[in-house]
């Protein structure tokens, strides 16, 4: 019922279908025009998910929307963005993995760390998801809580990148830092600690705010519906 709703306007079907196109065309230009020695499946998924991450986010955006305008339960609301963008990213996999097959002349070991990179790809969206649904209960306006989703993070990101005695924290800190190392098919345990920091900061606590916020403004009559 939830997942119905989310795509359940043209507009919203409009954003899905552009964000899975996006990554099916930008997987098979790569597999195209990258050199056959850096042609393998992490080489694809890296550009294609950070692409596709930043129409994601408009999508939970728009999802948490709608606790705005109805007393929708929060918690399978977040619930289905979470496996919309865990989707999303499966689908991006999938388009790199048909392209990466197709292509000639690949690599000598194209698939790599195809199971870790595929994880990751499901990660990047989920976090990615989770930024656009925590903006979205934060700010009532949509237009301004879409632009939040990509001028807060990698504005941060290019913040600590200033100076060098910052620069490290990036990885602890932003997620797009994240991304490279959860879609490298070798990710470390320092790697993995990491992007932990950086999900709890940009998607648990993020949201806990938002919906923290969502209650405040809920009138009291609604409360229990929106739990």
């Amino acid at each position: 019922m939830v997942l119905r709703r989310a795509v359940g306007t043209w507009p919203r079907r409009v954003l899905l279908a552009g964000t899975l196109l996006l990554g099916v065309a930008a997987a098979v230009a790569l597999a195209v025009l990258l050199p056959p020695a850096e042609r393998t499946f992490a080489a694809l998924a890296f550009p294609v998910q950070s692409l596709m991450s930043v129409l994601v986010p408009f999508l939970g955006v728009l999802m948490v929307g709608d606790l705005r305008r109805a007393p929708h339960p929060v918690a399978p609301t977040l619930l289905a963005a979470a496996l919309l963008a865990a989707a999303v990213g499966a689908a991006g996999a999938l388009a790199c993995a048909g392209a990466l097959a197709v292509a000639p002349d690949a690599a000598g070991q194209p698939w790599q760390g195809v199971a870790g990179v595929v994880l990751g790809c499901v990660l990047v969206q989920v976090l990615a998801q989770s930024v656009g649904t925590g903006l979205g209960l934060l700010l009532r306006s949509p237009v301004v809580a879409c632009a939040a989703t990509i001028v807060l993070p990698l504005g941060l990101w290019f913040l600590l990148g200033v100076d060098d005695a910052v620069r490290p924290a990036r990885e602890w800190l932003t997620p797009f830092a994240t991304i490279g190392d959860l879609l490298s098919g070798a990710t470390t345990a320092l790697q993995w600690v990491q992007w932990l920091v950086v999900a709890l900061l940009w998607g648990v606590l993020l949201n806990a705010v938002g919906v923290a916020r969502l209650r405040r403004s809920v009138p009291a009559g609604s409360r229990g519906a929106s739990a």
